[in-house]
């Protein structure tokens, strides 16, 4: 009898019968099979939750370490960057006058009407706006003369060593005149300063004041 007949005739119900061959495949089966059962249950269920938090975790990580790779990689062009803005942002302050400078540049803005051959007709500074970290000085002008001494004035004003802005530029003949050749600018110049120190903290305080 060979060894699948031998199978064949194994009773399921006398199993203490059997050769001792199938007896210890039989134990050994039972054994591998209660072993797989109590892995599954005992192990495996119970850890994947774990396995599938420590798996998001990797993800959300490794996210992270590539962020601030990317980060750590352009770090060098921010620092670059930021290095221009402080050029440029201190190159922009050198050009805001001090407190005591301002009456010298308006004389300035004054002499450019009448360097440029203009007639000034009023020229009224006002009071200041007061910002961040600077003062906007605005000044109200009105010129009489032509569109070419109108153009030099322009230019000259941008060629100031201080920053000077013109607004609400008006152009036009006076009223009652429709012959002259002579045309009048209305325009509002506008200059700025550095707020000195004691003048930042004032304008702390009043704002803490108000607040």
């Amino acid at each position: 009898m060979n060894f699948l007949d031998e199978l064949r005739n194994l009773d399921f119900n006398d199993i203490g019968r059997w050769p001792f061959l199938f007896r210890a495949m039989f134990v050994g089966l039972f054994f591998v099979l209660v072993v797989g059962v109590g892995f599954y249950f005992l192990v495996f269920n119970e850890q994947m939750p774990r396995l599938e938090r420590a798996e998001q975790e990797e993800q959300e990580l490794r996210a992270s370490f590539e962020q601030k790779q990317k980060k750590a990689v352009n770090f060098a062009a921010y620092q670059e960057q930021l290095a221009e803005i402080e050029r440029s942002f201190g190159a922009m302050l050198t050009q805001l006058p001090g407190k005591t400078e301002i009456p010298n540049l308006l004389v300035d803005i004054s002499q450019t009407g009448l360097a440029a051959g203009l007639q000034e007709e009023l020229f009224q500074p006002l009071d200041e706006n007061q910002k961040d970290f600077y003062a906007e000085k605005p000044i109200k002008i009105r010129l009489k003369g032509s569109y070419h001494e109108f153009g030099k004035f322009v230019s000259e004003i941008a060629a100031l060593p201080r920053i000077v802005t013109l607004h609400d530029i008006e152009i036009g003949r006076e009223s009652g005149d429709s012959t002259g050749e002579d045309l009048v600018l209305k325009v509002t110049a506008k200059t700025y300063r550095y707020l000195e120190d004691e003048e930042d903290e004032e304008e702390v305080e009043a704002k803490s004041s108000t607040g």
